[in-house]
């Protein structure tokens, strides 16, 4: 066999392999999606570790790890220290996955968004104010993922919830105990103001509007608080979590009443 008909073979093969694995990549993220999309989490972080260990250092694949880490974590149970630990253990991982997103992708808004949200979740486990550095990077990394402006809708509104909410946990502490803490950023008009935006970048969506309502609560705005409780309740179930958060708008919508009675 002559040298240039060996190297034609060797190109077609290559271009024929990389094209397999660029496929294969594709199917396994889909596949992954998929069970996402049914609430299979472990499903979903099974297969993308898979992908993850055929095609190492793709950063959809990093922030997607993390998100499936987020939901395992929050359904986990908290009640002796051994499950407390795991419990933690898991939102370090998503952590970890979500800072190799952005250090592969910094220019991509999803990245830092989703380390946004996999800290939140470390902040609120340990308590907003035992864990002020990460509060701090919460709000650091949702005002990158605002200033770049991409991922889309869904992905700028949880930018804007995240950081709503933020705001809203922060405030829970008077401001002049916690501004030596480095926490005096913390506005309630910030936070509504956030919050409105999210909702308007993503209507319809349970979650958004029951944030919204707490924060309009704790501004004693309770006719805009009504207004968004009877959005969320003709909201369609989009989240697994949808019948919590109706359930949990219902025991406000109450309140609300009897104060504006």
């Amino acid at each position: 066999m002559n040298t240039k008909f060996t190297n034609i073979l060797l190109v077609f093969f290559l271009f024929f392999f990389v094209n397999i694995s660029a496929q294969s990549l594709e199917e396994l993220m889909a596949e992954g999606d998929n069970y996402y999309k049914e609430f299979n989490h472990q499903k979903a972080l099974e297969t993308y570790l898979k992908a993850d260990s055929l095609f190492p250092g793709n950063w959809e694949l990093m922030w997607k790890i993390s998100r499936a880490y987020v939901d395992l974590g929050e359904k986990m149970p908290e009640e002796t220290s051994e499950e407390e630990e795991a419990k933690k253990a898991m939102f370090e991982k998503a952590v970890a996955y979500a800072d190799s997103s952005v250090k592969l992708a910094p220019d991509q808004a999803e990245a830092y968004v989703r380390r946004a949200i996999a800290n939140g979740k470390l902040a609120l486990f340990e308590g907003v104010f035992s864990a002020i550095g990460r509060v701090n990077d919460v709000r650091d990394d949702c005002e990158k993922a605002i200033e770049l402006g991409n991922g889309g809708n869904y992905t700028q509104a949880l930018a804007h919830y995240v950081l709503g909410r933020a705001h809203y946990k922060v405030c829970e502490k008077p401001y002049l105990l916690r501004l030596p803490l480095g926490l005096g950023w913390g506005d309630m008009d910030e936070s509504i103001s956030h919050l409105e935006i999210a909702v308007k970048l993503r209507p319809n969506f349970r979650m958004f509007y029951l944030a919204l309502a707490k924060s309009y609560m704790e501004e004693d705005e309770y006719e805009k608080a009504k207004e968004a409780l009877i959005a969320l309740e003709k909201a369609p179930f989009v989240d697994e979590d949808d019948d919590k958060v109706l359930a949990e708008a219902k025991v406000l919508m109450k309140e609300v009443k009897e104060e504006l009675d």
